[in-house]
C-alpha cells in the first residue's frame, strides 16, 4: 500500500449533498507529511446527477479524485468495490451528507500513521435540525452515554489497512458502522479532537423508522456475530443519569420516550432493511 489516504463515499442518489461533502473534504488542512490523500466517490444505482455533480468538484493539490458508477444500489457493495479499488494504507469511510471540519481528516491520518490494527473517528456534532421535535430528540440523544464516551463513529469512521483485514468482505448487513467499531477492541479505538457535522432525519415518521432500523441492525450483529460482543463498550443510562436527563431536558427526554414506545407499534415499520428518512 502507499503512504496514502483513501477517503470512500458510498453514494446512492446523493446529489443534494455530494458537493457540500466533497467540497469540505477538499477543504482540509494539509495531510501529514509524505501522504497524499484521494476520494473515491462510490456512486451506487444512482437514478439522479450524483455521479456528474461529483466528477465537477475541483480538488487541490496532493488528492485524486475518482468516481465510480456501480449499475446496483446497496452500500455494502459498494464498499467492497471501493476497498478493492482503494490504494491508500489508511481507509476514511464517510457518508455523503456529513461535512468533516478541516483538521479531521489530518488529524485521523496522523492517528493511523502506523499500519497496525486501529480505528479512529472525530466528534460528531449533530446538524441543526428544521423541525423542534427533531431538536428536542437530538438534544436528549447528545446525553446519552455512547454519544458522551467511546468512539461511536456514526457517519465517520477509520482504519488502517491491518485493521481492514480482520474480515474480508463486508457482509450483507444493516448496520456497518457497528459492526467496523466491534471488529476492535476498546483501547484500538481513537477519538481524535477534530469534528463533523452529521445530520438527523426530520420529524416523528422519520426519527421512529431509523430508530427501529438502528435497534435492528443491533439485533443482527449480536445474532450474527456474537463474538463482538466482547468489543462493545456502550453502557446503559443508570437511573441517576436518567432522572438527571429528565429534570434537565423535559421536552427532550419525553421526545426521546415517545420514539423509544413508537419503535414497537407495527405501524412505522419499514418495508425495507435500510431506512434513509429523507
Amino acid at each position: 500500500m502507499n503512504p496514502r489516504v483513501s477517503v470512500l463515499i458510498p453514494a446512492h442518489d446523493e446529489a443534494e449533498y455530494i458537493e457540500s461533502c466533497l467540497q469540505a473534504v477538499f477543504a482540509s488542512d494539509p495531510l501529514p507529511a509524505g501522504l497524499a490523500g484521494e476520494v473515491l466517490v462510490l456512486a451506487n444505482g444512482c437514478s439522479d446527477a450524483t455521479a456528474a455533480l461529483a466528477r465537477a468538484v475541483p480538488y487541490p493539490d496532493g488528492w485524486q479524485l475518482q468516481v465510480m458508477e456501480l449499475p446496483e444500489g446497496g452500500k455494502l457493495g459498494a464498499l467492497n468495490a471501493g476497498d478493492a479499488a482503494a490504494r491508500g494504507n489508511i481507509l476514511i469511510y464517510l457518508d455523503a451528507d456529513v461535512l468533516v471540519s478541516p483538521a479531521l481528516i489530518p488529524q485521523i491520518a496522523e492517528t493511523l500513521a502506523e499500519d497496525t490494527p486501529l480505528y479512529a473517528s472525530g466528534r460528531p456534532q449533530v446538524a441543526p435540525a428544521r423541525s423542534a421535535l427533531t431538536r428536542a430528540y437530538a438534544r436528549l440523544w447528545m446525553r446519552l452515554p455512547f454519544f458522551t464516551s467511546g468512539v461511536p463513529g456514526f457517519g465517520v469512521f477509520a482504519m488502517t489497512r491491518a485493521g481492514r483485514q480482520r474480515w474480508s468482505q463486508w457482509p450483507d448487513i444493516i448496520a456497518d458502522d457497528i459492526f467496523a467499531r466491534l471488529n476492535f477492541a476498546p483501547e484500538e479505538r481513537v477519538q481524535v479532537p477534530a469534528g463533523y457535522s452529521w445530520p438527523m432525519v426530520e420529524g416523528f415518521r422519520n426519527l421512529v423508522r431509523v430508530r427501529r432500523r438502528q435497534n435492528a441492525g443491533v439485533a443482527e450483529i449480536t445474532a450474527r456475530y456474537p463474538e463482538l460482543e466482547r468489543n462493545e463498550d456502550k453502557g446503559q443510562p443508570g437511573t441517576g443519569t436518567v432522572l438527571r436527563l429528565l429534570l434537565n431536558d423535559p421536552a427532550g427526554f419525553l421526545t426521546y420516550a415517545g420514539v423509544a414506545l413508537a419503535v414497537k407499534t407495527p405501524m412505522f415499520a419499514s418495508r425495507t432493511r435500510w431506512t434513509r428518512g429523507r
